[in-house]
């Protein structure tokens, strides 16, 4: 036993086996036809006693560790093999006890053989997500998952996911999980999981050891790669229409994201498995290497969820790269691949300490997604900084698309999107329309209501700022959630309560209606005086100065916090100021067509220094105590991370995972630091990368960089 630190991540998911008996006998199955053996010593079904004991032991955990959310997974053996009572018993006593504590996601993994009404009213009463397992068409299927009187399963679980699908039940069903088998055909059983229009379909490796390998037919060099990859194309080429979490833990870890399952990926392992007779043990599929292996001679009893997550077994499967294997830790897809499923690392000769069973599938499962999606074309971007912004403004353009897909069915947005499509038909107006698009944080509101809840009001008030900018005459009208309007580029209008607005726009002026009322106020923006209602957004007093955003309600998309609106006479001195500064020491700044010009300044808490965030090119965060010294000095480096990080929206630089993206990193922020050796490293390191590495965009600002760096350190 090891002990555990208060900074180890929490467990947040529990297996929890509610019944440990099957109604199929799946050859593939890693409870009863391997290694482990312990299923015939526990109980059939867990006890009340056991399930009171299991909920008050995790809501300990919650309340240690102050967690938002837990996820308990009901599981099996067959869980459905409980009856609708005892499952109905089993979520009423979970949710009593945790619901207060904390957001509880209940889930059941089913084979969905049995799944009736009465099963999935208790499911509706408690929130519970199925999931059910299927191995794709019937010929597929009935390879391995066939009753125990050697009968077809296929139809009576497509049966039970047609029920799953019924209106009321719709919302239940998480997805369809696919255990996959060389021998069958990859496109013939992903086009039979996607009839069935499965929220989420994940494909996994059959369970297998270096003592025990996987089925390899053909004796194939990457047999299960091929397979996923067919797989893949069929998915990229359907237009990807469910996730599909093996490839979404790939494209995310590829990108410098999480893992999304614990086979992939270097994240700590979070779960815990609970047996029915209460005892806690490893995660489960570790039954395939040895008799005992899961087990941590723990129960729910006498020990906590503490004193579980302590248990070597469970440390080793949180040493993230360092707990891998020698080949592990030399290649170069282990980000993404994570050194696999840590019971397929398992040999009798080196325990735990191998590479995967399938190390040579997932290296050309990654690098094949890699090649598939990376764009090796040519970008004009990385040719300076106009061309950036262009890129970036198409990129606003794309992302605006994709929300009025969101937003049409709002009764509100036609009107707006039909002024917008307006606005960029008129070749007067359209350059105003995009002064308001390629405001920074236009993209964070794009880009969050493409993740959530579309956020009507924003998009409305973005077209009432397009008018405004073009001069061009419009009304539109819709329900505004708070009381403050704002309007990207311009201000923020304090309104009497929130409800149903109506603004009205002509030349270098605009009026505000609350509540279908007549009148209303009119705000001039042509010098008069301003109304008390009216809060402007600032311009720095210099030449071409940044904005000075303070109010937009996106702006919190920097690591730091938001400094709240404020009187911004003195940052804006301190501003001109450092801007002076920059003119003064290094004049050919000014004159260089490429750097980093922020559009917007949003004033951070002090303390936050300068700091780039999460929204569109030109936006920078700047402490409210940051000096002009300060700011005069940090800006060429952190703007050279922001223009880096703006071509990466763009354009591909370099294969997805590979050591180019780290390299161009070390070269430009050595750059930046005039850390000029530290570059040449680095520089010279992505010269000699295969040249599959680079994109035709990569490597031309590799030699725009090498001209960089021999422009300073060779000049005279």
């Amino acid at each position: 036993m090891t002990s555990q630190s208060p900074d180890d991540p929490p467990l947040r998911q529990l297996v929890l086996k509610i019944h440990s008996r099957c109604d199929l006998l799946c050859d593939h199955c890693y409870v009863y036809q391997h290694a482990d053996q312990s299923w015939r010593s526990r109980p059939t079904f867990i006890r009340p006693e056991t399930v009171r004991a299991v909920a008050a032991r995790l809501a300990e955990h919650v309340r240690a560790r102050a967690l938002e959310s837990v996820s308990v997974i009901l599981h099996g053996g067959e869980p459905l093999l409980v009856g609708p009572a005892r499952l109905r018993d089993i979520c009423a006593e979970l949710t009593r006890v945790l619901a207060p504590l904390t957001s509880l996601d209940l889930r059941m993994h089913t084979n969905a053989v049995t799944l009736n009404r009465r099963h999935l009213d208790v499911c509706r009463e408690f929130g519970v997500q199925v999931g059910v397992s299927l191995d794709g068409d019937r010929a597929a299927n009935d390879r391995h998952r066939l009753d125990r009187r050697g009968r077809s399963s296929h139809d009576r679980v497509v049966r039970g996911i047609r029920l799953l699908q019924e209106p009321e039940y719709r919302h239940l069903f998480s997805g369809v999980l696919c255990t996959v088998d060389v021998a069958n055909d990859p496109v013939a059983v992903h086009d039979a999981l996607t009839e069935l229009a499965p929220p989420r379909i994940d494909y996994l490796l059959p369970h297998s050891t270096w003592d025990s390998p996987p089925p390899n037919p053909d004796r194939a060099a990457t047999p299960y790669a091929d397979w996923l990859l067919a797989v893949f194309d069929r998915w990229e080429q359907q237009g990807r229409p469910m996730p599909v979490r093996t490839f979404d833990s790939v494209l995310s870890t590829l990108r410098g994201g999480p893992p999304l399952t614990e086979a992939l990926g270097l994240a700590p392992s979070d779960l815990a498995v609970i047996e029915t007779d209460g005892a806690f043990e490893q995660a489960d599929w570790l039954k395939t290497a040895y008799p005992g292996a899961p087990e941590t001679g723990y129960d729910v009893f006498r020990h906590g969820f503490t004193e579980f997550a302590a248990h070597s077994g469970v440390q080793a499967r949180r040493g993230g790269v360092d707990a891998l294997s020698d080949t592990c830790r030399r290649c170069p897809v282990v980000r993404s691949c994570g050194g696999g499923l840590y019971g397929h690392r398992y040999s009798s000769a080196n325990g735990f300490d191998n590479p995967s069973v399938f190390c040579a599938d997932l290296r050309s499962l990654v690098e094949g997604i890699a090649d598939r999606v990376t764009d090796r074309s040519f970008s004009p971007a990385v040719l300076g900084s106009a061309r950036l912004a262009w890129a970036q403004l198409e990129l606003d353009r794309v992302l605006l698309r994709r929300a009025q897909e969101h937003l049409a069915a709002e009764p509100d947005w036609a009107d707006a999107w039909r002024l917008l499509l307006a606005l960029d038909a008129d070749p007067a107006a359209a350059p105003r329309l995009d002064e308001v698009l390629a405001h920074p944080y236009v993209r964070t509101g794009l880009q969050r209501s493409l993740r959530g809840p579309a956020d009507t009001a924003r998009f409305m008030s973005l077209a009432v700022a397009a008018a405004l900018r073009a001069g061009v005459a419009a009304t539109l009208s819709w329900d505004q959630p708070g009381t403050r309007l704002h309007l990207p580029t311009w201000g923020t209008y304090r309104l009497d309560a929130p409800g149903r607005v109506e603004v009205t726009v002509a030349p270098d002026a605009f009026r505000v209606r609350e509540g279908g009322g007549t009148g209303g106020s009119r705000i001039r923006l042509d010098g008069a005086p301003v109304s008390a209602r009216w809060r402007p957004v600032d311009r720095l007093p210099v030449q071409d100065g940044p904005l000075v955003d303070d109010a937009d309600p996106y702006r919190d998309c920097f690591p730091f916090p938001v400094a709240p609106p404020l009187e911004c006479g003195e940052f804006a001195e301190r501003m001109a100021r450092a801007y002076e500064l920059l003119g003064k020491d290094a004049p050919a700044r000014q004159r260089d067509p490429d750097v980093f010009r922020p559009t917007v300044l949003t004033p951070l808490q002090a303390g936050s220094g300068l700091a780039l965030g999460g929204h569109g090119f030109g936006a920078l965060g700047v402490a409210v105590d940051v000096t002009p010294e300060e700011f005069a000095r940090e800006l060429p480096r952190i703007g050279r991370r922001a223009r880096l990080t703006a071509l990466r929206e763009t354009a591909d630089l370099h294969r997805p995972g590979s050591p180019a993206g780290a390299l161009l990193d070390r070269a430009d922020d050595g750059l930046g630091r005039a850390a000029h050796a530290e570059a040449a490293r680095a520089l010279t390191a992505l010269t000699l990368l295969p040249e599959s590495e680079l994109t035709a965009t990569g490597a031309v600002l590799v030699a725009r960089l090498w001209s960089q760096w021999t422009s300073v350190c060779e000049a005279p």
